[in-house]
């Protein structure tokens, strides 16, 4: 038996020739479908993150943009952050509450090293990607409600563009006592709108004081005569441009920061900024004129978030007469903002879901 196996090993008459590929073939099969299986993981995962990036990118384009346009961003952004294949986007849904999905995948046909010996020349690499963006503030609408006090004073927005690192006045406040020698100070309040070079009045309220007697002789009609807690008698009649105007209109679909700042030539301190934790606390914000919470100090205020969508909010400030914490029937400044959301183009309010 032994003399037999010694002969089988010394042979070389090639019998173990055949035997030999015929073990090495799904070896090498093995091997060769490993390298490219792991091959084809590597490339799909750049692709998710190619499409992801890419998905991504055209959520901050502007919200009018068409779904063609989209597509042509998509595959130029998933190009370049080196995803193989074609990508395609597959969905844009706009929610009634101004929420925004978009839904995208990409497929690339992977040649193959190995598995062509199995006569398998390229596998099929897919990814999908999804993100959904959230309402944000586009447009907002200040209107005065009632503005008094001895010291002049002027309230501005101020919005910072995408891509831009200046903040522009898009509105001012602007009021000045009319001295009529009453404790409280009413005077005339002009709101504009501010575009580039062009300001432009939407609204005027100008406030007078005297008896009931004499300020109902000399009133607009429909005016409400009002008594303050100096038992002033005083009435506000409002002008708006054009007359149907809502006042302040302004489109910040473009902004990407937003703050208000108080200038108080006569105050102490003399500017005031919502985005200025030391100043902040002068400003007050809530959801009905009997309902405004001081903001608390040392917090920043973002306007994105503290204008509501769809109804009206309530803000005053107080200019700086009075020391604070106090009760808001302590502010000379009081206004409504009402704001108008949809998707944005801020990059901070998009979420990846798939």
């Amino acid at each position: 038996m032994f003399s037999s196996a010694r002969n089988f090993v010394r042979s070389e008459s090639g019998s173990m020739m055949p035997l030999m590929v015929l073990l090495t073939i799904p070896l090498l099969l093995a091997v060769g479908f490993s390298v490219d299986y792991t091959s084809a993981t590597t490339t799909r995962s750049n692709m998710q993150n190619a499409l992801d990036a890419a998905v991504l990118s055209i959520t901050t384009m502007p919200t009018t943009t068409t779904k063609a346009d989209r597509q042509t961003a998509l595959q130029q952004a998933y190009r370049a952050n080196s995803g193989q294949g074609d990508a395609t986007l597959t969905a844009v849904d706009v929610a009634a509450d101004g929420t925004a999905s978009f839904k995208a995948t990409a497929a690339y046909p992977m040649p193959t090293d190995f598995m062509g010996i199995a006569n398998i020349k390229s596998v099929a690499v897919g990814v999908a990607s999804a993100v959904r963006k959230k309402p944000a503030l586009v447009e907002s609408t200040f209107k005065v409600t009632k503005v008094s006090g001895y010291w002049a004073k002027t309230m501005t927005l101020y919005g910072t563009q995408f891509g831009s690192k200046v903040a522009k006045p898009l509105m001012t406040i602007t009021y000045n006592y009319n001295g009529y020698g009453d404790p409280k100070g009413y005077g005339t309040t002009t709101v504009s709108t501010i575009n580039g070079s062009t300001t432009t009045v939407v609204q005027k309220q100008v406030c007078t004081t005297g008896t009931a007697k004499s300020l109902g002789k000399s009133l607009p009609s429909g005016s409400v005569i009002q008594t303050d807690q100096y038992g002033t008698s005083y009435s506000c009649a409002d002008t708006f441009y054009p007359a149907n105007g809502a006042g302040a209109v302004i489109d910040v679909s473009q902004m990407d920061q937003l703050y208000l700042q108080m200038d108080v030539p006569s105050g102490n301190p003399k500017v005031l900024k919502s985005n200025d934790p030391s100043t902040s606390n002068r400003l007050y914000i809530g959801p009905s004129k009997t309902d405004m919470p001081e903001v608390a100090t040392g917090q920043k205020v973002d306007i994105f978030t503290s204008v509501p969508c769809g109804q009206t909010g309530y803000q005053a400030w107080e200019d700086g007469g009075n020391p604070v914490p106090a009760t808001v029937d302590n502010a000379d400044f009081f206004y409504t903002v009402t704001g108008k959301c949809a998707f944005d183009q801020r990059p901070s309010d998009t979420v990846l879901t798939q």
